[in-house]
């Protein structure tokens, strides 16, 4: 088994002059689609029951169950449709097209009704200010198939390098998910050690929730696709709580840089799709990231992770049993 070479041209030229619309709407969608899991699911720590995954055509929420059946949401960005389907044998599709978030709200409500599997969520958008609940809000409408499946792109690969880098971790780690709230791809390390509460303080979002995500020592990393008020695309890494001189560490590739009013470093999205080696300057930042929290942090890296023999690589070097 070879392991494939991924190029520049497998990353895609986001529209980030063009797409921020849509990139609203889809966001709302989303947490409309992210809420039902939420309610669905017994809760995980770390809210780790609540998160969409990079699919083969989009986004999906996985198995939520449903009494001692169950249903599953994905958005097809390939079809551009919301289907649902249920572990009793429905199927519905909702078509993914300029909408208000209301219409979308009621369409995704009225169709887990007729499957007989209905499902109430609280309507207030999340870490989202000035937030519109959903059955009033027709104030975002956009939709642009080219937009979102150029954001689907992007995230297939960011998948695909974080995939690879939490196999690298022997500690407890995330999956690699998209949290509908904050509207990123992430995957997180834990050091097993207790972190003091979160101060909380995110708009629309309990402080609670906040303090138990953070309950233990992080590092963390993840792709972020803009907004209005910041439209450029960047890749990002940060530690909780943050080690003291974190800010002065050597970051690579030389394009990172640390935005201090997060308290992270981030890399542009652009400075990875135009590297030589989009995959392995991607690697850089999130390691080089990793290792400054963790050696700040005093973690203990030779119990943590793993490189040779039991590292990402380990059944495709174990030869053929």
């Amino acid at each position: 088994m070879n392991t494939p070479t991924f190029t520049g041209q497998t990353w895609p030229l986001l529209p980030v002059d063009h797409w921020t619309d849509t990139l609203e709407t889809l966001h709302l969608w989303t947490q409309i689609v992210g809420k039902v899991r939420l309610v669905g699911s017994p809760w995980l720590n770390h809210s780790w029951s609540v998160p969409l995954y990079v699919s083969s055509t989009g986004l999906a929420t996985s198995l939520i169950p449903y009494g001692s059946e169950g249903f599953e949401l994905a958005f097809d960005f390939l079809a551009d449709e919301l289907r649902l389907t249920t572990t009793t044998g429905e199927q519905r599709r909702l078509a993914l097209e300029p909408q208000t978030v209301a219409v979308f709200y009621a369409a995704v409500m009225d169709a887990l009704a007729s499957v007989g599997m209905p499902v109430r969520i609280h309507s207030l958008p999340n870490e989202v200010p000035e937030a519109i609940p959903f059955p009033e809000d027709t104030m975002h409408t956009a939709y642009n198939g080219e937009h979102v499946r150029a954001l689907w792109r992007a995230l297939l690969q960011a998948n695909r390098v974080f995939t690879r880098f939490r196999a690298g971790f022997l500690g407890k780690a995330s999956p690699v998910h998209f949290f509908w709230g904050s509207f990123d791809l992430a995957v997180t390390r834990f050091s097993g050690r207790p972190a003091p509460p979160h101060p909380g303080g995110v708009p629309n979002f309990p402080d609670d929730v906040a303090r138990e995500a953070y309950s233990h020592e992080v590092t963390s990393c993840g792709f972020w696709p803009g907004n209005r008020a910041t439209p450029t695309p960047i890749f990002y890494a940060y530690a909780y709580p943050t080690p003291d001189g974190f800010s002065a560490a050597q970051v690579e590739p030389d394009e990172a840089f640390w935005l201090a009013q997060l308290g992270e470093f981030a890399l542009p999205y652009e400075a990875v799709r135009t590297a030589a080696d989009p995959d392995r300057h991607l690697l850089s930042f999130v390691e080089s990231a990793h290792a400054a929290a963790a050696d700040l942090s005093g973690w203990d890296r030779g119990a943590l992770e793993c490189t040779s023999p039991r590292g990402p690589d380990w059944w495709r070097l174990r030869g053929a049993k």
